[in-house]
Protein backbone atom coordinates (compact mmCIF):
# COMPACT_ATOMS: atom_id res chain seq x y z
CA UNK A 1 0.00 0.00 0.00
CA UNK A 2 1.51 3.17 -0.61
CA UNK A 3 0.76 6.73 1.25
CA UNK A 4 -1.18 9.52 0.43
CA UNK A 5 2.42 11.48 1.13
CA UNK A 6 3.54 10.16 -1.64
CA UNK A 7 0.76 10.72 -4.18
CA UNK A 8 2.05 13.17 -6.27
CA UNK A 9 5.26 11.94 -6.41
CA UNK A 10 3.41 8.66 -7.94
CA UNK A 11 1.50 10.20 -10.42
CA UNK A 12 4.25 11.97 -11.62
CA UNK A 13 6.90 9.09 -12.01
CA UNK A 14 4.29 7.18 -13.58
CA UNK A 15 3.87 9.55 -16.25
CA UNK A 16 7.15 9.91 -16.50
CA UNK A 17 7.70 5.85 -16.76
CA UNK A 18 4.54 5.59 -19.56
CA UNK A 19 6.45 8.47 -21.46
CA UNK A 20 9.86 6.34 -21.18
CA UNK A 21 8.36 2.96 -22.36
CA UNK A 22 6.38 4.65 -25.35
CA UNK A 23 9.69 7.03 -26.44
CA UNK A 24 11.76 3.08 -26.69
CA UNK A 25 9.33 1.44 -28.18
CA UNK A 26 9.55 4.44 -30.97
CA UNK A 27 13.37 4.01 -30.81
CA UNK A 28 12.54 -0.32 -31.46
CA UNK A 29 10.51 0.26 -34.25
CA UNK A 30 12.27 3.21 -36.36
CA UNK A 31 15.93 3.02 -35.00
CA UNK A 32 17.23 -0.35 -33.44
CA UNK A 33 15.56 -2.72 -32.16
CA UNK A 34 18.19 -2.82 -29.32
CA UNK A 35 16.15 0.10 -27.18
CA UNK A 36 13.79 -2.46 -25.95
CA UNK A 37 16.25 -3.02 -23.26
CA UNK A 38 15.89 0.43 -21.89
CA UNK A 39 12.07 -0.28 -21.24
CA UNK A 40 13.72 -1.84 -17.86
CA UNK A 41 14.87 1.38 -16.73
CA UNK A 42 11.73 3.14 -16.07
CA UNK A 43 10.25 0.20 -14.46
CA UNK A 44 12.96 0.17 -11.37
CA UNK A 45 12.70 3.21 -11.02
CA UNK A 46 8.84 3.37 -10.66
CA UNK A 47 9.19 0.08 -8.94
CA UNK A 48 11.24 2.66 -6.52
CA UNK A 49 9.44 5.23 -5.75
CA UNK A 50 6.04 2.93 -4.98
CA UNK A 51 8.35 0.72 -2.75
CA UNK A 52 9.88 4.54 -1.05
CA UNK A 53 6.37 5.84 -0.46
CA UNK A 54 5.02 2.57 0.80
CA UNK A 55 2.67 2.43 4.13
CA UNK A 56 2.56 -1.00 5.47
CA UNK A 57 -0.08 -2.00 8.19
CA UNK A 58 1.04 -1.06 11.72
CA UNK A 59 -0.91 -2.67 14.62
CA UNK A 60 0.25 0.10 17.24
CA UNK A 61 -0.67 -1.11 20.78
CA UNK A 62 -0.92 2.46 23.12
CA UNK A 63 0.46 2.19 26.02
CA UNK A 64 0.47 5.35 28.47
CA UNK A 65 3.59 4.29 30.06
CA UNK A 66 5.95 4.08 27.07
CA UNK A 67 7.07 6.12 24.10
CA UNK A 68 7.07 4.26 20.82
CA UNK A 69 9.68 5.08 17.73
CA UNK A 70 8.56 8.15 15.67
CA UNK A 71 10.04 6.74 12.86
CA UNK A 72 11.90 3.22 10.86
CA UNK A 73 15.37 3.09 10.77
CA UNK A 74 18.42 2.86 12.84
CA UNK A 75 19.54 4.76 15.72
CA UNK A 76 22.14 7.05 15.93
CA UNK A 77 22.57 9.10 19.32
CA UNK A 78 21.38 8.79 22.56
CA UNK A 79 22.38 11.46 24.40
CA UNK A 80 21.46 14.33 26.52
CA UNK A 81 21.47 17.38 25.16
CA UNK A 82 20.55 21.49 26.11
CA UNK A 83 16.71 22.40 25.73
CA UNK A 84 15.74 22.26 21.82
CA UNK A 85 13.96 25.20 22.18
CA UNK A 86 10.48 24.21 23.52
CA UNK A 87 10.51 21.71 26.59
CA UNK A 88 12.21 24.52 28.80
CA UNK A 89 14.78 22.36 30.30
CA UNK A 90 17.67 19.44 29.15
CA UNK A 91 16.34 16.72 27.55
CA UNK A 92 17.36 13.31 26.11
CA UNK A 93 17.60 13.25 22.78
CA UNK A 94 17.61 9.84 20.93
CA UNK A 95 17.92 9.94 16.65
CA UNK A 96 16.73 7.56 14.07
CA UNK A 97 18.62 7.98 11.07
CA UNK A 98 16.43 6.33 7.80
CA UNK A 99 18.33 5.46 4.62
CA UNK A 100 16.74 5.62 1.71
CA UNK A 101 15.41 1.92 2.13
CA UNK A 102 13.33 2.30 4.98
CA UNK A 103 9.92 3.43 5.48
CA UNK A 104 10.00 7.26 5.81
CA UNK A 105 6.51 7.86 7.43
CA UNK A 106 6.65 9.83 10.78
CA UNK A 107 4.47 9.56 13.78
CA UNK A 108 3.97 10.14 17.12
CA UNK A 109 5.37 8.72 20.25
CA UNK A 110 2.87 9.91 22.48
CA UNK A 111 -0.67 11.01 22.63
CA UNK A 112 -0.74 14.90 23.33
CA UNK A 113 -2.20 18.38 21.59
CA UNK A 114 0.17 19.56 19.40
CA UNK A 115 1.11 23.23 20.87
CA UNK A 116 4.02 24.04 19.58
CA UNK A 117 5.18 23.72 15.45
CA UNK A 118 8.52 25.64 14.18
CA UNK A 119 9.77 25.57 11.17
CA UNK A 120 13.30 26.20 9.96
CA UNK A 121 15.41 26.48 6.63
CA UNK A 122 18.96 25.15 6.68
CA UNK A 123 21.48 22.71 4.65
CA UNK A 124 21.39 19.56 3.58
CA UNK A 125 23.99 17.84 5.29
CA UNK A 126 24.52 14.10 6.29
CA UNK A 127 21.81 13.38 8.27
CA UNK A 128 24.33 10.73 10.66
CA UNK A 129 26.23 13.74 11.77
CA UNK A 130 25.18 15.75 14.98
CA UNK A 131 25.65 19.24 13.03
CA UNK A 132 22.80 18.54 11.15
CA UNK A 133 20.83 19.01 14.34
CA UNK A 134 20.94 22.47 14.11
CA UNK A 135 22.16 23.09 10.54
CA UNK A 136 20.22 20.97 8.32
CA UNK A 137 16.18 22.06 7.44
CA UNK A 138 14.60 20.77 10.30
CA UNK A 139 10.43 21.04 11.57
CA UNK A 140 9.73 20.64 15.58
CA UNK A 141 7.17 19.35 17.00
CA UNK A 142 6.10 19.90 20.36
CA UNK A 143 3.54 18.31 22.43
CA UNK A 144 1.45 19.10 25.33
CA UNK A 145 0.68 15.51 27.19
CA UNK A 146 -1.65 14.74 30.86
CA UNK A 147 0.59 12.57 31.87
CA UNK A 148 2.23 14.45 34.97
CA UNK A 149 5.25 12.30 34.93
CA UNK A 150 6.30 14.21 31.48
CA UNK A 151 3.93 16.99 30.78
CA UNK A 152 5.85 17.36 27.08
CA UNK A 153 7.74 16.28 24.44
CA UNK A 154 9.36 17.27 21.26
CA UNK A 155 9.75 15.36 17.57
CA UNK A 156 11.95 16.93 15.14
CA UNK A 157 12.30 16.04 11.19
CA UNK A 158 15.35 16.73 9.90
CA UNK A 159 16.43 16.80 5.84
CA UNK A 160 19.62 14.61 4.73
CA UNK A 161 21.72 14.86 1.90
CA UNK A 162 19.38 13.71 -0.38
CA UNK A 163 16.36 14.26 1.79
CA UNK A 164 14.93 18.13 0.06
CA UNK A 165 11.25 18.34 1.33
CA UNK A 166 9.93 17.68 4.50
CA UNK A 167 6.26 17.14 5.37
CA UNK A 168 4.00 17.50 7.90
CA UNK A 169 -0.34 17.83 7.96
CA UNK A 170 -0.28 19.07 11.91
CA UNK A 171 -1.50 22.66 13.39
CA UNK A 172 -1.31 23.88 16.77
CA UNK A 173 -4.00 22.94 18.88
CA UNK A 174 -4.29 19.32 16.97
CA UNK A 175 -4.56 15.81 19.06
CA UNK A 176 -2.01 13.21 18.13
CA UNK A 177 -3.37 9.92 19.33
CA UNK A 178 0.06 7.35 19.81
CA UNK A 179 1.61 5.83 16.80
CA UNK A 180 -0.79 8.44 14.06
CA UNK A 181 0.86 9.28 11.43
CA UNK A 182 1.43 13.11 10.60
CA UNK A 183 3.92 13.66 7.57
CA UNK A 184 7.19 12.26 6.57
CA UNK A 185 10.50 13.23 4.82
CA UNK A 186 10.92 12.41 1.31
CA UNK A 187 14.55 10.63 0.18
CA UNK A 188 16.54 9.94 3.37
CA UNK A 189 16.48 11.70 6.48
CA UNK A 190 16.45 11.61 10.59
CA UNK A 191 14.13 11.95 13.51
CA UNK A 192 14.92 13.17 16.71
CA UNK A 193 12.74 12.76 20.02
CA UNK A 194 13.30 15.02 22.97
CA UNK A 195 12.32 13.57 26.04
CA UNK A 196 12.58 15.84 28.99
CA UNK A 197 15.28 15.19 31.43
CA UNK A 198 12.88 15.75 34.19
CA UNK A 199 10.91 12.78 33.19
CA UNK A 200 13.45 9.85 34.63
CA UNK A 201 12.68 7.80 31.68
CA UNK A 202 14.25 4.32 30.96
CA UNK A 203 15.81 4.45 27.58
CA UNK A 204 14.73 0.49 26.43
CA UNK A 205 17.00 0.56 22.90
CA UNK A 206 20.71 0.96 22.23
CA UNK A 207 22.55 2.62 19.43
CA UNK A 208 22.53 0.63 16.24
CA UNK A 209 19.45 -1.15 16.96
CA UNK A 210 17.12 -1.00 14.30
CA UNK A 211 13.50 0.44 15.34
CA UNK A 212 10.25 0.57 13.73
CA UNK A 213 7.85 3.71 13.66
CA UNK A 214 4.82 3.30 16.04
CA UNK A 215 5.95 -0.03 17.38
CA UNK A 216 9.48 -0.12 19.12
CA UNK A 217 9.64 1.19 22.51
CA UNK A 218 12.21 3.65 23.03
CA UNK A 219 11.45 4.47 26.48
CA UNK A 220 9.32 3.71 29.43
CA UNK A 221 8.21 6.50 32.16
Amino acid sequence: MTTGYGKKEVVKYGVVCLLTIVFCLILKIFIWSGFIWFIAIPFLEYAFVLYFFRDPERKVVENPSNLLAPADGVVSHIEECEDPGYLGEKAIRVSIFLSILDVHINRAAYKGKVSYIKYKKGEFLNAMSNDSLHLNEYNDIGVETDNPKMKKYMQRQIVGLIARRIVCDLNEGDNLEQGQQYGMMKFGSRTDLFIPKSTAATIEISVGDKVKAGITVLASI
